[in-house]
């Protein structure tokens, strides 16, 4: 039997990709984003693409703020920038 492959849609171009495609991007309790490399941290995670363009599109739409109902500022956005191009 074929096993069901998780997908999870971009907040940057709202396409829906395989989990493993994506990276996440997680507000833990205390209010702190932090790209999730494993995956696997504590907290409400948000799905994009692994390109600048995304990450853009993103903050245009203001996704992430959507994602995690909370308002987020512009050194966290300049991090995430930062961690994107290490990624692609």
């Amino acid at each position: 039997m074929n096993r069901k492959v998780p997908t999870r849609k971009c907040i940057g171009c709202g396409e829906s990709r395989e989990k493993k495609d994506l990276v996440r991007i997680v507000r833990s309790k205390d209010g702190e984003i932090s790209i999730d490399a494993t995956g696997k941290k504590n907290g409400r995670g948000a799905y994009i693409c692994k390109s600048a363009q995304c990450l853009s599109k993103a903050i245009k739409g203001k996704g992430l703020e959507r994602s995690f109902k909370m308002s987020i500022p512009q050194s966290v956005y300049e991090l995430l920038e930062k961690e994107m191009e290490k990624l692609e």
